[in-house]
């Protein structure tokens, strides 16, 4: 039977994490904000988390409202923008996404350190004091694992969001679905099921596991993916920028 759920997934660290990560991925200046793009991707993102019945902090509303007020500073004309600079909390004729730029650049830095630390951690984590083994017998015997590339869980909104938008397209003018209820726990083992059926070296594409029109049952899927991802028992690749993403077992 299908329940409401509401979720919240440690991997969301918060606004301007989703906001650096439009920038990496749209290539966009930091320098140059356009806010207009800036501001659709980003409410597009939290129109899909609201659709997962994800639990949305404040924390993402009110920074969407931010670039809403940004943007629309930035569009009135140069008569206007002395009433509303007192509003907003700017002074005359300063740039009103100074403010957020700086924001985001603080954030890349911390950003960019905890990722050093990170990596000098697992560095440290393959040292070991014990004298090496000759593992020379086992040489051969291990196919080489297929690389993975890293898919986030924003990759994964993003995918879904382009699977909201191809399903709205297909969807006839009239037609009529029967409603099938499931639970995510019984989804997650349904999905494993089909990912254990395929060949070696064989993978599922993302859109596949969607062959329904039913919005809860998309959603379902999509949260039970996301669970059998935190609990690394599928594989998720991603060749490139905007490619499909495929599923494997681990």
């Amino acid at each position: 039977m299908f329940v409401q759920y509401n979720v919240k997934l440690d991997a969301f660290e918060g606004p301007l994490d989703l906001l650096l990560h439009l920038i990496n991925r749209y290539e966009i200046d930091i320098y140059d904000i356009p806010m207009a793009e800036l501001t659709e991707q980003y409410l597009l993102y939290v129109y899909a988390m609201q659709e997962l019945q994800l639990d949305v902090a404040s924390e993402y509303l009110v920074m969407a409202a931010t670039l809403l007020a940004i943007k629309s500073k930035m569009l009135l004309p140069k008569q206007e923008e002395v009433l509303l600079d007192d509003e907003l909390g700017y002074e005359v004729g300063e740039d009103p996404r100074e403010e957020l730029m700086r924001r985001l650049i603080e954030y890349r830095r911390y950003k960019e350190a905890a990722r050093d630390l990170k990596s000098l951690e697992e560095e440290r984590g393959q040292m070991f004091t014990r004298a090496p083994s000759d593992l020379s017998e086992y040489q051969g015997a291990f196919e080489v694992e297929r690389k993975v590339v890293d898919v986030s869980v924003y990759d994964m909104l993003g995918a879904f969001q382009k699977l909201l938008r191809r399903k709205k397209l297909q969807r006839p003018l009239q037609t009529k679905i029967a409603r099938q209820e499931i639970s995510i726990e019984t989804r997650m083992g349904q999905i494993k099921d089909e990912l254990s059926l395929l060949q070696p070296n064989e993978r599922k594409n993302f859109l596949d596991l969607f062959p329904y029109e039913d919005k809860q049952h998309i959603v379902v899927t999509f949260l039970a993916l996301l669970e059998l991802m935190k609990q690394n028992s599928i594989v998720i690749e991603q060749e490139n920028n905007f490619s499909d993403i495929f599923l494997s077992m681990k």
